[in-house]
């Protein structure tokens, strides 16, 4: 994290704080240069596409130069702060030392034995992106390296392709740009990268499919390509907010999702009177004394006792191995509204809590997130999640997976409605719910069986205790 630029200076570099995550934007520095630091102390936070999250120094000393200005997004491993450290000379083990050998070149596996990027940002509509940590530039291969040459055959045959050829590296590019090269009919190995360290990206790949352009002579000294003009646009009627941090992980998951899982969204209306005397009732009991209790509280308790009746539901489907993973454990998940958008945090082992303890778990989730100090870690490894539109005033929708999830229950908005109870029109309280499930894993009657069992409960409480 930290290197030597001379006797006393030290850099801090932007950790990787988010497993995996590529780069963050600057929030805030809470230290301008000239402020004495401790080990430990909190210099500023920074904004990933997961979660905002504060930066402590790991040393004593007194901030020389802030590299960067609040508002920058910066790569990982970038140093960000200067720091004199206090003493002057470096301790004896951070002294240069000898280049260490250059690790031979990473490898990547072949399209079929590719395995799905590790769980990311969950946010609503949204799941894991594709993200995934920058690779070190590959080394150039000796012409005279011929041993070399036959390992890096070896490899690709047992990779499943025939010996490359000498001296010609794998061209570098995430799995969702292979698909659409492989879906353009483009060969990566004719596309020029622009992206980091030589990863080729989707603009890449279009760029490649594209006609050619007719080419005019210019001289040997100007570059083919000239920088793009500005986009003009009037500022009166228009306003530019670049798409970044939570917002631009939302955007990138959603497409994903959309267009990898299979949705289906079934609903349901469902008098709800019953539980909501059920709320007030739970509000007055010395159980709940200090705890949050409100209808999405037992609508999360019915989705609960909905999967433990169809345990089927609570899976993933694994793409490289084509296996369907049925999780015996539910960490469900919960939209919540913050500054900077909607993400959702999870409860973890929620289907073992107790009322009680699932009420504490949500007040401590939704509070976190409104503060904007949910960490990542509370944000991976959803399998199901509720999103409550109805406190928005909608009456119901259509939400879209989180990858890696198999269900999402959308509740509409409680309010009176005329309905038919005991022969008699009488006014209700009334929600829709409508449930999307990954059609891979879960049919029309699981699906139907898990919404069917969710209004149930919301209709007839007591099946809290008849059901469990």
């Amino acid at each position: 994290m930290t290197t030597m630029t001379n006797a006393s200076v030290r850099e801090f570099k932007m950790p990787d704080v988010g497993e995996g995550l590529t780069e963050a934007e600057i929030l805030k520095w809470y230290v301008q240069p000239g402020d004495t630091v401790t080990d430990g102390q909190v210099v500023c936070e920074v904004e990933t596409a997961k979660a905002a999250v504060e930066l402590p120094i790991p040393y004593d000393g007194v901030v020389r130069e802030l590299h960067f200005p609040e508002g920058t997004t910066v790569d990982v491993g970038t140093s960000i702060i200067a720091v004199e450290v206090a003493g002057g000379a470096a301790p004896p083990t951070e002294a240069p030392a000898a280049p260490a050998p250059e690790p031979a070149p990473e490898e990547e596996p072949a399209e079929p034995q590719e395995k799905p990027a590790a769980r990311q940002p969950v946010l609503v509509g949204y799941g894991v992106s594709t993200s995934a940590t920058r690779r070190r530039p590959r080394r150039t291969q000796a012409p005279d390296s011929t041993a070399g040459q036959a390992a890096s055959a070896v490899q690709a045959e047992l990779n499943g392709h025939g010996a490359p050829a000498v001296g010609r590296d794998r061209p570098l590019a995430k799995p969702p740009v292979r698909k659409l090269a492989k879906d353009l009919g483009v060969d990566l190995t004719t596309v020029t990268p622009t992206g980091p360290d030589g990863i080729i990206t989707r603009e890449d790949v279009h760029a490649a499919a594209a006609p050619p352009a007719p080419q005019e002579a210019a001289p040997a000294a100007v570059p083919a390509a000239a920088p793009a003009a500005p986009v003009s646009y009037d500022t009166a009627r228009e306003t530019r907010v670049p798409v970044k941090g939570v917002r631009k992980a939302t955007a990138a998951a959603m497409v994903g999702s959309a267009f990898t899982a299979p949705h289906v969204t079934e609903f349901v209306t469902v008098d709800v009177t019953r539980t909501m005397k059920l709320v007030e009732e739970l509000k007055q009991d010395k159980e709940f004394t200090g705890l949050r209790v409100n209808p999405l509280l037992l609508i999360a308790k019915a989705l609960l006792v909905a999967i433990r009746r169809n345990p089927d539901v609570n899976a993933s489907w694994d793409e490289a191995a084509q296996e369907i993973v049925v999780k015996h454990y539910v960490n469900l998940g919960i939209a919540a509204a913050t500054p900077r958008g909607l993400i959702v945090p999870n409860i973890k082992d929620a289907h073992a809590k107790t009322l009680p303890q699932l009420a504490a778990s949500l007040g401590e989730l939704v509070s976190t997130a409104r503060e904007g100090k949910t960490s990542p870690a509370a944000m991976q490894a959803g399998t199901v999640t509720i999103t409550n539109v109805g406190v928005f005033g909608v009456d119901t929708g259509t939400p879209i997976l989180n990858p890696g999830e198999s269900a999402i229950l959308a509740v509409g908005a409680i309010k009176p409605q005329p309905w038919v109870h005991k022969g008699k029109v009488k006014p209700r309280q009334v929600t829709t719910l409508a449930l999307s499930f990954d059609h891979r894993l879960v049919d029309g009657e699981l699906g139907s069986k898990v919404l069917a069992d969710v209004a149930a409960v919301l209709e007839q409480p007591k099946r809290l205790i008849s059901w469990a």
